[in-house]
């Protein structure tokens, strides 16, 4: 598929599965989904246990330092499920920033890049079988170019809402499109490249 000794894939992470291919806990691993992925695929970044959505996977150890440069603004966008309904004034609010929890207490003003309320969101993502749309929720689509630990989630909780599905959507230009949850996509390596905004060289 490609000349470069490394491979490249995107998977759409399910729900209640961990980023990782090892843990010493009893949970479901990236090796449970029906791909035979070669030695030494590890995940670039990460999504956690109740978090779904758009992984990269590589066998190439650079991109992570590559797709984590600080010089570097790489977006990641995030498609929202909110309880209750998130008015203009909330949503004005997680625009111009909120004050979020980081590292040892410390407060931080989590600004998105863009952010809007989703009226539809199948024109987003497809598969949204969920029984929970049956109550009162919003849906938002934030962008981000940061990502502290469950930022979106504690951003979401500052404006005493909570977060009730989050689906990353993408990075870059690399878009989950129509992939289904658990589905994986090889990518050649100058395409995955240039999606996802890092300076390919053959």
């Amino acid at each position: 598929m490609s000349t470069s000794p490394h491979r490249y894939f995107i998977i759409n992470k399910p729900y209640n599965m961990v980023s990782q291919f090892i843990s010493s806990h009893d949970v479901r691993l990236l090796g449970d989904l029906d791909f035979d992925f070669p030695e030494g695929t590890h995940a670039i970044g990460r999504l956690d246990n109740h978090s779904e959505g758009l992984l990269l996977l590589t066998t190439n150890k650079k991109v992570t330092r590559l797709l984590f440069d600080p010089k570097k603004n790489h977006e990641r966008s995030y498609l929202v499920m909110v309880n209750r309904t998130v008015t203009p004034e909330l949503l004005h609010q997680l625009k111009t920033g909120v004050s979020i929890k980081i590292k040892e207490g410390e407060e931080y003003t989590a600004v998105p890049t863009s952010i809007e309320m989703v009226e539809d969101v199948t024109t987003v993502y497809k598969h949204m079988d969920d029984v929970r749309q049956q109550y009162e929720h919003s849906w938002l689509l934030m962008t981000l170019t940061e990502g502290k630990f469950h930022q979106v989630r504690k951003m979401v909780q500052a404006i005493n809402r909570r977060c009730q599905r989050l689906v990353r959507v993408s990075i870059g230009n690399l878009k989950l499109g129509d992939l289904k949850p658990g589905a994986v996509k090889e990518m050649q390596e100058k395409e995955f490249f240039e999606l996802i905004g890092i300076e390919y060289k053959a």
